[in-house]
Protein backbone atom coordinates (compact mmCIF):
# COMPACT_ATOMS: atom_id res chain seq x y z
CA UNK A 1 0.00 0.00 0.00
CA UNK A 2 1.46 3.62 -1.21
CA UNK A 3 2.58 5.69 1.67
CA UNK A 4 0.31 8.26 3.25
CA UNK A 5 1.65 11.66 1.38
CA UNK A 6 2.74 13.97 4.43
CA UNK A 7 1.03 17.72 5.10
CA UNK A 8 3.72 20.52 4.57
CA UNK A 9 1.78 22.06 7.79
CA UNK A 10 2.46 19.09 10.46
CA UNK A 11 5.45 17.19 8.78
CA UNK A 12 7.80 16.15 11.54
CA UNK A 13 10.75 17.44 9.43
CA UNK A 14 8.96 20.96 9.03
CA UNK A 15 11.20 22.62 12.03
CA UNK A 16 14.30 21.64 10.70
CA UNK A 17 13.66 22.05 7.25
CA UNK A 18 14.70 25.04 4.96
CA UNK A 19 10.49 25.51 5.07
CA UNK A 20 10.57 26.40 8.95
CA UNK A 21 10.13 30.05 8.25
CA UNK A 22 7.14 29.72 5.67
CA UNK A 23 4.21 31.08 6.82
CA UNK A 24 1.01 28.65 7.15
CA UNK A 25 -0.65 30.06 3.81
CA UNK A 26 2.88 29.61 2.34
CA UNK A 27 2.77 25.85 3.27
CA UNK A 28 0.12 25.20 2.35
CA UNK A 29 0.61 26.37 -1.25
CA UNK A 30 3.47 24.27 -0.85
CA UNK A 31 0.99 21.24 0.15
CA UNK A 32 -1.04 21.41 -2.69
CA UNK A 33 1.49 21.81 -5.89
CA UNK A 34 4.18 19.01 -4.36
CA UNK A 35 4.13 15.61 -5.30
CA UNK A 36 4.46 12.41 -3.20
CA UNK A 37 6.28 9.71 -4.98
CA UNK A 38 8.08 6.10 -3.28
CA UNK A 39 11.40 4.81 -4.93
CA UNK A 40 12.45 1.16 -4.28
CA UNK A 41 16.69 0.17 -3.30
CA UNK A 42 18.86 1.18 -6.15
CA UNK A 43 15.64 3.38 -7.78
CA UNK A 44 16.94 7.28 -9.12
CA UNK A 45 15.19 10.29 -8.04
CA UNK A 46 17.16 12.41 -10.51
CA UNK A 47 19.96 11.94 -12.84
CA UNK A 48 23.28 13.57 -13.74
CA UNK A 49 23.04 15.66 -16.92
CA UNK A 50 18.85 16.23 -16.41
CA UNK A 51 17.49 19.93 -16.44
CA UNK A 52 16.23 20.17 -12.80
CA UNK A 53 11.95 21.01 -13.04
CA UNK A 54 12.27 21.34 -8.80
CA UNK A 55 13.10 20.26 -5.22
CA UNK A 56 13.13 17.04 -3.58
CA UNK A 57 12.40 16.64 0.48
CA UNK A 58 13.48 13.51 1.61
CA UNK A 59 10.37 12.41 4.20
CA UNK A 60 11.82 8.77 4.40
CA UNK A 61 14.71 6.43 3.85
CA UNK A 62 18.54 6.80 2.70
CA UNK A 63 19.75 8.32 -0.48
CA UNK A 64 22.92 9.15 -1.79
CA UNK A 65 24.24 11.29 -4.66
CA UNK A 66 26.59 10.69 -6.14
CA UNK A 67 29.00 11.04 -10.03
CA UNK A 68 30.10 9.19 -12.09
CA UNK A 69 34.20 9.66 -12.65
CA UNK A 70 36.00 10.05 -15.95
CA UNK A 71 37.19 6.37 -15.07
CA UNK A 72 33.60 5.30 -15.20
CA UNK A 73 33.89 4.68 -11.67
CA UNK A 74 30.88 6.41 -9.22
CA UNK A 75 32.21 8.36 -6.42
CA UNK A 76 29.12 9.25 -3.72
CA UNK A 77 29.74 12.98 -2.42
CA UNK A 78 26.69 13.54 -0.59
CA UNK A 79 24.83 11.52 1.68
CA UNK A 80 20.73 12.14 2.70
CA UNK A 81 18.45 11.41 5.43
CA UNK A 82 15.06 12.00 6.21
CA UNK A 83 14.14 16.24 6.38
CA UNK A 84 17.31 16.47 3.81
CA UNK A 85 16.64 18.87 0.92
CA UNK A 86 18.30 17.68 -2.82
CA UNK A 87 18.67 19.39 -5.53
CA UNK A 88 18.14 23.01 -4.44
CA UNK A 89 22.01 23.85 -6.36
CA UNK A 90 21.10 23.00 -9.72
CA UNK A 91 17.81 24.79 -9.86
CA UNK A 92 19.28 28.01 -8.23
CA UNK A 93 21.93 27.73 -11.13
CA UNK A 94 19.76 27.38 -13.52
CA UNK A 95 22.32 24.32 -14.89
CA UNK A 96 21.91 20.64 -15.22
CA UNK A 97 22.37 17.96 -12.52
CA UNK A 98 26.08 17.41 -11.58
CA UNK A 99 25.31 14.36 -9.58
CA UNK A 100 22.06 11.80 -9.32
CA UNK A 101 20.36 10.88 -6.16
CA UNK A 102 19.74 7.47 -5.97
CA UNK A 103 17.95 5.57 -2.82
CA UNK A 104 19.45 3.35 -0.64
CA UNK A 105 17.00 1.58 0.85
CA UNK A 106 12.73 2.13 0.59
CA UNK A 107 12.54 5.89 0.33
CA UNK A 108 9.58 8.81 0.20
CA UNK A 109 10.32 11.87 -1.19
CA UNK A 110 8.02 15.19 -1.99
CA UNK A 111 8.60 16.82 -4.70
CA UNK A 112 8.37 20.59 -5.05
CA UNK A 113 7.35 22.42 -8.80
CA UNK A 114 10.50 24.93 -9.35
CA UNK A 115 7.58 27.75 -10.05
CA UNK A 116 6.10 27.05 -6.42
CA UNK A 117 10.04 27.37 -5.31
CA UNK A 118 11.37 30.10 -6.77
CA UNK A 119 7.81 31.66 -5.70
CA UNK A 120 8.81 31.13 -2.19
CA UNK A 121 12.38 32.07 -2.28
CA UNK A 122 11.05 35.62 -4.05
CA UNK A 123 8.86 36.69 -1.65
CA UNK A 124 10.01 35.17 1.72
CA UNK A 125 13.20 36.80 3.03
CA UNK A 126 13.47 34.26 5.80
CA UNK A 127 13.46 31.46 4.06
CA UNK A 128 16.29 32.88 0.88
CA UNK A 129 18.73 33.86 3.89
CA UNK A 130 18.71 29.89 4.75
CA UNK A 131 19.06 28.81 1.60
CA UNK A 132 21.96 31.05 1.31
CA UNK A 133 23.35 29.39 4.76
CA UNK A 134 22.63 25.80 2.99
CA UNK A 135 24.74 26.62 0.36
CA UNK A 136 27.80 27.64 2.08
CA UNK A 137 27.51 24.64 4.00
CA UNK A 138 27.58 22.43 1.37
CA UNK A 139 30.35 24.62 0.01
CA UNK A 140 32.15 23.99 3.52
CA UNK A 141 31.58 20.03 3.27
CA UNK A 142 32.75 19.84 -0.41
CA UNK A 143 36.39 21.88 0.66
CA UNK A 144 36.46 19.65 3.71
CA UNK A 145 36.43 16.67 1.14
CA UNK A 146 38.55 17.68 -1.08
CA UNK A 147 40.86 18.36 1.70
CA UNK A 148 40.54 14.90 3.35
CA UNK A 149 40.29 12.88 0.26
CA UNK A 150 44.05 14.14 -0.54
CA UNK A 151 45.80 14.67 2.80
CA UNK A 152 44.60 11.16 4.54
CA UNK A 153 45.70 7.68 3.89
CA UNK A 154 42.86 5.06 3.12
CA UNK A 155 42.42 3.90 6.56
CA UNK A 156 41.60 7.13 8.15
CA UNK A 157 38.95 7.91 5.32
CA UNK A 158 37.71 4.78 6.03
CA UNK A 159 36.97 5.13 9.59
CA UNK A 160 35.75 8.90 8.59
CA UNK A 161 33.39 7.15 6.51
CA UNK A 162 31.48 5.12 9.22
CA UNK A 163 31.55 7.72 11.27
CA UNK A 164 29.61 10.20 8.89
CA UNK A 165 27.42 7.05 8.21
CA UNK A 166 27.13 6.89 12.32
CA UNK A 167 25.90 10.99 12.32
CA UNK A 168 23.76 10.78 9.46
CA UNK A 169 21.23 7.88 10.17
CA UNK A 170 21.65 6.89 14.05
CA UNK A 171 18.65 7.27 15.08
CA UNK A 172 18.62 8.97 18.86
CA UNK A 173 18.71 6.22 21.52
CA UNK A 174 19.67 3.12 19.36
CA UNK A 175 22.89 1.53 20.21
CA UNK A 176 25.02 0.30 19.10
CA UNK A 177 24.49 1.63 15.54
CA UNK A 178 24.09 -0.59 12.65
CA UNK A 179 23.49 -0.41 8.77
CA UNK A 180 23.39 -2.41 6.02
CA UNK A 181 25.50 -0.55 2.98
CA UNK A 182 26.98 -2.42 -0.05
CA UNK A 183 31.00 -2.61 0.43
CA UNK A 184 30.81 -0.66 -3.70
CA UNK A 185 28.85 2.19 -1.94
CA UNK A 186 30.85 2.22 0.89
CA UNK A 187 34.24 2.47 -0.99
CA UNK A 188 32.65 5.21 -3.28
CA UNK A 189 31.92 7.50 -0.32
CA UNK A 190 35.86 6.43 0.47
CA UNK A 191 37.30 7.03 -2.92
CA UNK A 192 39.05 3.50 -3.25
CA UNK A 193 38.55 -0.34 -4.33
CA UNK A 194 36.16 -1.76 -2.80
CA UNK A 195 38.57 -4.50 -2.24
CA UNK A 196 41.18 -1.97 0.04
CA UNK A 197 37.79 -1.18 1.88
CA UNK A 198 37.44 -4.98 2.77
CA UNK A 199 40.90 -5.58 3.75
CA UNK A 200 40.98 -2.47 5.98
CA UNK A 201 36.85 -3.65 7.60
CA UNK A 202 38.54 -7.10 8.25
CA UNK A 203 41.09 -4.80 10.29
CA UNK A 204 38.71 -3.12 12.21
CA UNK A 205 37.04 -6.33 12.63
CA UNK A 206 39.90 -8.16 14.60
CA UNK A 207 40.65 -4.72 16.83
CA UNK A 208 36.88 -4.95 17.61
CA UNK A 209 36.28 -1.60 16.52
CA UNK A 210 32.92 -3.10 14.40
CA UNK A 211 31.02 -6.48 13.90
CA UNK A 212 29.88 -7.39 10.65
CA UNK A 213 26.94 -9.82 9.30
CA UNK A 214 26.18 -9.52 5.83
CA UNK A 215 26.01 -6.08 4.15
CA UNK A 216 25.27 -5.30 7.62
CA UNK A 217 27.97 -2.66 9.53
CA UNK A 218 27.89 -2.65 13.47
CA UNK A 219 30.28 -0.01 15.12
CA UNK A 220 30.96 -1.09 18.35
CA UNK A 221 33.73 1.24 19.29
CA UNK A 222 32.88 4.68 17.59
CA UNK A 223 35.86 6.20 19.67
CA UNK A 224 38.77 4.24 18.30
CA UNK A 225 37.14 5.87 14.85
CA UNK A 226 37.03 9.37 16.02
CA UNK A 227 40.78 8.34 16.62
CA UNK A 228 41.70 7.09 13.93
CA UNK A 229 40.45 9.65 11.50
CA UNK A 230 41.83 12.54 13.48
CA UNK A 231 45.14 11.04 12.98
CA UNK A 232 46.18 13.12 10.20
CA UNK A 233 44.10 16.28 11.28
Amino acid sequence: MKPQAPHCQSCQFKDSSLFKQCHLHELEELNESKCFNSYKKGQVIFHEGNRPLGIFCVYGGKVKVSRMGSDGKEQIIRLAKKGDTLGYRSLIDNTKYTASAIALDETEVCFIPASEFNKLVDENVKVSTDLMKMLARALGDTQDKLIHLAMKPVRERLAEALLLLKSTYQEEGKTPFSISISREDLSSIVGTAKETVIRFLSEFKEDGIITTHGSEITILNPEKLVKISSMYD
